[in-house]
């Protein structure tokens, strides 16, 4: 069979179609002044007819502006990002722009491919959340006009740019505060890669809280690394056979939350039998304050720290629309609270405490 595709409609095949000049066709399809309601409604039964639609990436281009933005993130399955995904979209879309996304997957090389690639197909700006630390190659970018915002983490060295992050340290510190306040003087804290700003940032929070309460920091209370199930096991274990175990743990984001209930629930046998049946005899159960909401957290009563995702990716957007539309003021760095949400592991008061031999 021979080829039967043809090219997309011109507004010149409208022009024919409606019987009018190409320039009244033109305004017709820009919604601009000057055609009579008669013709224009002649026009658009042409257009409709060859389904014509029109060139925005030439009308864009002819403004200097691509009326798009790109925005790269850790990881588009992780519900944080998705989340603050969607609110970026939606902002982008409230101004006539379209989003394009790339996951980095925490690779630096990664990410700056993505960044330029997104450069390269003439983004009117950026919002990034950063894998890697030097960031000298948006220089030519940022010379060529192109604006963009840093979300969940700043720039690296060298690198001017306004930034959204959320209270990280903060709210480590209130997550460890709580453990504390409920008696508990041997909390372990599980975070993410120490290498990543916001895995660094709670671990400080949680190394201050102790040191307000006046408890010494014990390195080997500490795991920290990729929230993978075996290492997360290993550690837990690790952890448990401790001649002075701890009573209460700290998780440093929601994967490592997850990860660690499932851990838990391999040792215990049961999904919740970390906080009901204990995780070995004597130990009387593990109280837990989990960074990050996630979903179900609430039926299993997990305590967390939540930060709001879709208010950070609306922050970095409307920042990012404000620079488009002409704000050349300071380098701004925002920071969003966080907040403590009880919900019955975070409670649990640590067991009587029996003398080790």
């Amino acid at each position: 069979m021979g080829d039967t595709r043809r090219g997309r409609p011109t507004m010149n095949d409208v022009a024919a179609a409606a019987g009018v000049a190409l320039k009244t066709v033109s305004r017709v399809v820009n919604d601009e002044p000057g055609v009579n309601a008669a013709t224009a409604l002649r026009v658009k039964a042409a257009i409709d007819r060859l389904g014509y639609r029109r060139n925005d990436g030439a009308r864009t281009l002819r403004r200097g502006r691509t009326a798009s933005i790109g925005l790269v993130i850790e990881d588009a399955a992780d519900v944080f990002y998705s989340s603050l995904s969607r609110a970026v979209e939606e902002t982008a879309l409230h101004h006539g722009c379209l989003l394009f996304t790339g996951s980095s997957q925490e690779d630096a090389a990664r990410e700056r491919d993505l960044v330029l690639a997104f450069c390269a197909r003439r983004v009117d700006g950026l919002i990034i959340v950063p894998a890697g630390t030097d960031h000298t190659y948006l220089a030519p970018e940022f010379e060529a006009g192109t604006r963009a915002v840093f979300a969940d983490r700043p720039p690296g060295a060298g690198c001017e740019a306004d930034v959204v992050l959320s209270d990280n340290a903060g709210g480590a510190r209130a997550g460890a505060a709580h453990l504390i306040a409920h008696g508990h003087r041997r909390i372990a804290f599980l975070g993410d890669l120490p290498r990543i700003f916001t895995a660094a940032e709670r671990l400080r929070g949680y190394r201050e809280a102790l040191a307000a309460a006046g408890l010494p920091y014990d390195e080997g209370l500490v795991a920290m690394g990729p929230a993978d199930p075996a290492r997360l096991r290993a550690d837990l274990a690790r952890l448990l056979r401790a001649a002075d175990p701890p009573t209460a743990l700290l998780t440093g984001n929601g994967r490592t939350t997850v990860e660690t209930l499932r851990a838990l629930a391999s040792i215990t046998g049961s999904a919740t039998g970390a906080f009901v049946e204990g995780v070995r005899p004597g130990l009387g159960g593990l109280a837990l304050v989990g960074f990050d909401d996630f979903e179900l957290a609430d039926l299993l009563g997990v305590t967390v720290v939540a930060q709001d995702p879709a208010r950070l990716g609306r922050t970095a957007a409307d920042l990012l629309f404000l620079r488009l539309a002409g704000d050349d003021g300071p380098v701004t760095r925002f920071e969003l609270p966080t907040r403590l949400i009880p919900r019955g592991s975070g409670e649990r008061p640590p067991p009587p405490r029996r003398d080790h031999p």
